[in-house]
C-alpha cells in the first residue's frame, strides 16, 4: 500500500514537475534574454520609483507581476535571473506568498461563493502592507541574495551564444530545484490521502476552527486548504462546502484565513532556494492569518448582534 502510495505520489510529482516546468522554464529564459535588451531595463526604469516606496528596486517588479498572474513558480523563476538584496528577495517571497496565482485561486474562492473584492482586498492588501512593514522595521538584509544551486555571476556574459548557454543554465538549475523540492512533497500528499490522514486532520482542525469563529463543519475545507492549497486543493473543498453544509459567513471566514496562509507546506518549502530565512515567512503568514480572522469573525459577529437587536426593537 504503502509503495502504491509512494508510486503515485512520484507520477503525481513528475507531472506536477513537467506542468510547472513548462511554465518556469520559458520564464526564466525570456527574463534571462530580456535583461540583455533594451526593454526590460526602460520598464524597470519606469516602475522604480513606486518599488522603492515598498523598499525594492524596479527589477522586483518582473517576479511579481509574474507571480501574480501566473504562479509562485514564475515569480521564483524570474527572481533566479535577477541581481536581488537577501531583504529584497524576503519582501517579494513575503508579497508572494499573500498575492500569488491570482487568476486561478481566484476562481477557485468565487466558486464557493466568496465575493470577489473581498479576495483582492486581503490579498493585494496584506502583500502592500506586508512589504511596507518589513521595509520599515528590518534594517539589514543588505547582502546580495545567493540562489541554493545557481552560482553568482562573477562576470558579465557577453555575445549571443554565451548569453543563451547562461540563460538555458539558469532556466534548467531553475527546473532542477523545483523537481527536488515537488516531488517529495507530491509523494507525501499522496501518503497523507491514501492512509485518509486529512480526515483525521479535519478533525484535529475542529477546535482550531471554532476557535476561528467559524462552525466545525468548516473544518476540512479549512484543513484541505491549509495542506494541499487553493489551486491543488480546489476539488477537495469545492466538495466539503456542497457536502457539509457550510454557511456562507463561514466559507468567507475560512478563505479569508486561507487566502492569507494556505499550502503552508509547499508555499514555505519553495522559497527555500532563494536563500531566505523561511520560517520567519511561515510565522508572518500564519500570525497575519490569525489575527485577521479572529477580526473579520469578531466584527461579522457583533454585525450579526447589532442586526437581531434591530429585529427584535422592530417587533
Amino acid at each position: 500500500m504503502l509503495v502504491e502510495s509512494c508510486k503515485r505520489g512520484l507520477m503525481a510529482g513528475l507531472k506536477t514537475t513537467w506542468t510547472l516546468g513548462k511554465v518556469i522554464f520559458p520564464v526564466t529564459l525570456i527574463v534571462a534574454l530580456l535583461q540583455h535588451t533594451p526593454v526590460l531595463p526602460w520598464v524597470i526604469k519606469l516602475i522604480t520609483p513606486l518599488m522603492n516606496l515598498i523598499g525594492l528596486s524596479g527589477d522586483a517588479a518582473i517576479p511579481l507581476v509574474l507571480g501574480n498572474f501566473l504562479n509562485l513558480y514564475a515569480g521564483i523563476g524570474a527572481i533566479l535571473t535577477l541581481d536581488l538584496s537577501v531583504k529584497e528577495v524576503f519582501i517579494i517571497a513575503v508579497m508572494l506568498s499573500f498575492s500569488h496565482n491570482m487568476l486561478i485561486e481566484t476562481g477557485v474562492a468565487l466558486k464557493v461563493g466568496v465575493k470577489l473584492w473581498v479576495v483582492l482586498a486581503v490579498r493585494i492588501g496584506l502583500a502592500l502592507l506586508s512589504a511596507i512593514v518589513i521595509n520599515l522595521v528590518w534594517q539589514g538584509g543588505s547582502e546580495t541574495a545567493k540562489y541554493g544551486f545557481i552560482p553568482a555571476k562573477e562576470e558579465l556574459v557577453s555575445g549571443a551564444l554565451p548569453i543563451l548557454l547562461d540563460a538555458l543554465q539558469t532556466a534548467l538549475l531553475g527546473i532542477l530545484q523545483l523537481a527536488i523540492i515537488v516531488i517529495p512533497l507530491m509523494i507525501i500528499i499522496q501518503i497523507l490521502k491514501d492512509k485518509q490522514w486529512l480526515a483525521v486532520f479535519s478533525k484535529w482542525m475542529a477546535p482550531v476552527t471554532r476557535a476561528l469563529g467559524m462552525k466545525e463543519n468548516t473544518s476540512t475545507t479549512l484543513a484541505a486548504g491549509l495542506l494541499i492549497g487553493l489551486a491543488y486543493g480546489a476539488g477537495v473543498m469545492i466538495q466539503a462546502v456542497e457536502e457539509d453544509g457550510v454557511s456562507k459567513r463561514d466559507v468567507t471566514i475560512a478563505f479569508i484565513f486561507l487566502v492569507a496562509c494556505h499550502a503552508v507546506v509547499e508555499d514555505t518549502l519553495i522559497f527555500v532556494p532563494l536563500g531566505i530565512p523561511v520560517l520567519p515567512l511561515l510565522l508572518i503568514r500564519l500570525g497575519v492569518a490569525i489575527i485577521l480572522t479572529l477580526a473579520v469573525a469578531a466584527i461579522w459577529k457583533r454585525a450579526d448582534l447589532a442586526k437581531r437587536k434591530e429585529a427584535t426593537y422592530e417587533h
